[in-house]
């Protein structure tokens, strides 16, 4: 195996080199975030011939918002691209299109989690682990460029796990200074809390549900954010600068303003600007 080398931007998605696999694999429930049930396998019913969106600028008004936080992290196009080698899953019948479904779901989980290892390498408290970030890294690119057999057969869970120790002792690094106790809310539910002003620098918030909590003028600088659910938390005027793990999508599901301070890794979200 050879390592696939996935730089930053072959782990962002790149909808034009995929044949739309979110919009098929996944499934969605009737909500919030979606105005219709759809199942596992069966084409979005606003997905066209050409695999665009036939409501992309209009997702959100239509009730469709779940559909602007998701990110494959790349493994759209990876899939696409390079384990199917550009066979789309409507040329190779019912099994092929199931096979490739598979694979899309554990390519994501393999690309989140390259994300993470390259976002931990560029934290300079992570210098102690950086070779084995490394080496971690490499693994993780050499099991992208599996068969799709084997992807297939991948114990994707026991992966994360070996990923998961790695990333805690980063956060460990990076959280450990500062000279004060950081509050460790680690897996705490949260959802719909009070937390205006907070102080959570350095805080351990990994896995926490802070659904539709308010976070408003929060000092969330150097807390870790890995797997925090942040689906309509409050972040307006928020101080995510150095947030560990902050993805996307987790920035893409929660509400915030031009005072909301983030790290360089996301980017401001466009419906963003409609909580001025």
């Amino acid at each position: 195996m050879h390592a696939t080398s996935v730089g930053p931007s072959g782990l962002r998605a790149d909808c034009g080199n995929c044949f739309a696999l979110c919009c098929v694999a996944l499934p969605f429930a009737r909500s919030a975030d979606f105005p219709v049930d759809k199942d596992a396998g069966t084409p979005c019913r606003n997905l066209q011939d050409d695999f665009r969106c036939g409501v992309h600028s209009e997702l959100r008004p239509r009730g469709f918002s779940g559909c602007t936080v998701y990110d494959c992290f790349g493994a759209g196009q990876k899939v696409s691209q390079v384990v199917f080698r550009g066979q789309d899953w409507r040329s190779g019948g019912r099994e092929h299109a199931r096979r490739m479904f598979d694979v899309f779901a554990v390519v994501r989980q393999l690309h989140e989690m390259l994300w993470y290892l390259t976002e931990a390498r560029s934290m300079p408290a992570a210098r102690p682990v950086h070779g084995d970030l490394r080496r971690m890294l490499e693994r993780t690119e050499q099991i992208t460029a599996l068969s799709p057999e084997e992807l297939g057969e991948l114990d994707v869970g026991a992966h994360r796990q070996e990923v998961n120790v790695l990333l805690l002792r980063v956060s460990e690094l990076a959280r450990s200074g500062g000279g004060r106790r950081a509050k460790d809310r680690r897996g705490a539910d949260l959802a719909g809390a009070r937390l205006k002003g907070a102080d959570l620098r350095r805080a351990n918030l990994r896995g926490a549900c802070l659904i539709a909590a308010d976070l408003t003028g929060a000092d969330l600088r150097g807390a870790d954010l890995i797997g925090a659910d942040l689906r309509d938390a409050d972040l307006t005027d928020a101080d995510l600068t150095g947030a560990l793990f902050l993805t996307q999508p987790q920035v893409n599901a929660a509400r915030g303003g031009v005072g909301t301070r983030i790290p360089p890794s996301v980017s401001r979200p466009g419906h963003w600007t409609a909580h001025l």
